[in-house]
């Protein structure tokens, strides 16, 4: 495996694996790896010849300084991992190289990065939007690939590579659980042992509210059943629970295919986001 710390050294690298035309999955990340991100290392591999990684905590998707200083940092471990996963290149790009003294450009994508996480984590969606595009244009991999878990980041990419013509195939990834359910994040290892287990309430609620939904039941009040549930239990705050469409990110009242249920809610002080998709039961005539 290949460790690349310095730019200049990246466009060799990168010509060297793709050699007579081989195709390059990218997956990137930003470090303290769990099995999540290593099934997308696994799902490049099935895709590509190649698989490479990027490691970098962004900068410009933060809109916490607090929250930016508490991300988990484990780049030795992440290494490890990486390479035992099969990983044949990783990316550790600094600060300075993505945006060098007088960088003025910013990517912004309208519409379906306005709501939920757009309103609570102002300034987020450019920051992912532009790294996301310095990433693709540097590596200039076949493929890219990333976990559905963050939907409404994965529908923003999307939006990046089609307007832009980047020439990548954006794919996504199912959300890779723990046992109980919850959702693999970096951010799981900010919980204590029993704020983990209390947090697989959120999933819980969205498979509930999606099984509901799925068999007719009315939108608004499955929502807030589910939204009263987790403020009563250990969740001390639930930004948004919603129906919305999948592609738009836009609410629905009632139910429509394509559909996903989307949340962010906080627990023990970490915020945490999922999402399900949702499909109407086929009713049968009798």
């Amino acid at each position: 495996m290949q460790i690349i710390r310095e730019l200049s050294e990246l466009e060799p690298a990168v010509a060297a694996l793709r050699g007579a035309g081989d195709t390059l999955a990218l997956v990137p990340t930003m470090g303290a790896l769990h099995a999540g991100h290593l099934a997308l290392i696994a799902e490049g591999r099935r895709r590509a010849a190649h698989v490479a990684a990027t490691v970098f905590v962004n900068p410009l998707q933060f809109n916490d300084p607090g929250d930016l200083a508490r991300y988990p940092r484990t780049e030795e471990a992440d290494l490890a991992r990486l390479k035992k996963a099969g990983c044949d290149l990783v990316w550790l790009p600094t600060p300075d190289q993505l945006y060098p003294q007088g960088f003025a450009t910013n990517v912004s994508v309208r519409g379906v990065s306005d709501r939920w996480e757009g309103e609570h984590r102002p300034g987020h969606f450019d920051g992912v939007a532009t790294v996301v595009a310095k990433l693709l244009l540097a590596v200039r991999p076949t493929h890219a690939i990333f976990g559905e878990k963050d939907w409404q980041q994965l529908a923003v990419i999307r939006r990046v590579e089609e307007d832009l013509g980047i020439g990548v195939a954006i794919l996504g990834y199912p959300t890779v659980r723990e046992a109980n359910g919850l959702a693999m994040s970096s951010r799981n290892a900010l919980l204590s042992p029993e704020q983990r287990a209390k947090a697989a309430a959120l999933p819980t609620a969205l498979r509930a509210v999606g099984k509901e939904i799925a068999a007719g039941g009315a939108v608004t009040p499955a929502l807030q059943r589910a939204r009263a549930a987790l403020l009563s239990g250990e969740f001390s705050k639930v930004d948004y629970l919603a129906l919305v469409d999948s592609r738009s990110l836009e609410p629905l009242e009632k139910a429509g295919e394509p559909m996903r249920l989307i949340a962010a809610a906080t627990i023990g002080g970490v915020r945490l986001i999922d999402n399900m998709a949702v499909t109407l039961e086929q009713q049968v005539g009798r």
